[in-house]
């Protein structure tokens, strides 16, 4: 119990992340962000194999961060666990700064794929995870997609592969929301049910409320035992999550919180509203 309410305080301290990044910005990607940092959280402070002084260690699991516009959530988390001081985070989206609206790999330490451009984190994350088999290497590797982005075709053409080579080593994380930067899945591309399209091309399922940290902890224990097969986490999440004026609101996809709301939310997020 105390491993699980560690690993929310810690949640909370990610999405305060989230919050100034994008506020002190002007501009960047809350909602998204927001949605998955339970997640990020529990994968960058309990489940990986890594080291933050050595980012480019050969036998680190990776993190594919698909939807690399939410790049303020994995920010967040890098800088927690040590990989750049979390001052840095005050340079988000400078034009001289790291910290750009899309991760990038040959400038931040820790991040493993440059991402943002929808569709091709699983394709990386499929190289990734061939190449640690044909090393006889232990890592995994997670790719998290959002559900808006799994309408782009490339993502089911790499679905394919990760089934035909048998990546057990690769855990697909999908961050079901609901929301998109036009609307609602369903309204701009019904790409439901998600659990049976992975299904159907040969993924081991797991269904999970993605803000329950205890069921993120046991989903991924589940995935290492997988054999065979790649595993895909269906995470039901709500966009905009611990910021009550953002969430379930698409408009708050891709905008900055003003003065006043930027206060308000950090001050829900610190537990005192």
């Amino acid at each position: 119990m105390e491993v699980i309410e560690k690993l929310q305080t810690t949640a909370k301290k990610i999405r305060m992340g989230i919050v100034e990044q994008v506020y002190k910005a002007g501009s960047g990607h809350p909602g998204g962000s927001l949605s998955i940092a339970d997640i990020l959280t529990v994968l960058y402070f309990k489940e990986l194999n890594i080291d933050s002084k050595n980012p480019k260690w050969k036998d680190r699991d990776r993190v594919i961060l698909s939807k690399g516009h939410c790049a303020p959530a994995l920010y967040s988390c890098l800088a927690n666990r040590g990989f750049f001081a979390p001052e840095e985070l005050e340079n988000f989206r400078k034009i001289d700064g790291k910290l750009q609206g899309h991760p990038d790999m040959n400038k931040v330490p820790g991040v493993d794929m440059t991402t943002g451009s929808l569709g091709q984190g699983l394709s990386c994350a499929n190289g990734m995870a061939i190449a640690g088999k044909l090393d006889n290497k232990d890592y995994r590797v997670y790719c998290i997609l959002g559900d808006g982005e799994i309408e782009e075709g490339q993502i089911w053409e790499a679905a394919m592969a990760s089934a035909k080579y048998k990546l057990d080593n690769l855990c697909v994380i999908v961050d079901n929301n609901n929301l998109q930067i036009d609307g609602t899945i369903e309204e701009v591309m019904n790409s439901y049910p998600i659990d049976e399209k992975f299904k159907s091309f040969g993924f081991q399922i797991i269904n999970i409320d993605g803000h329950d940290i205890n069921e993120i902890i046991k989903a991924f224990e589940v995935a290492k035992e997988v054999k065979g097969k790649p595993t895909c986490i269906i995470a039901k999440t709500v966009k905009g999550k611990g910021v009550s004026f953002m969430e379930n609101k698409v408009e708050w996809h891709g905008k900055a919180p003003n003065e006043e709301e930027h206060k308000q939310a950090i001050k829900e997020l610190e537990g005192d509203n």
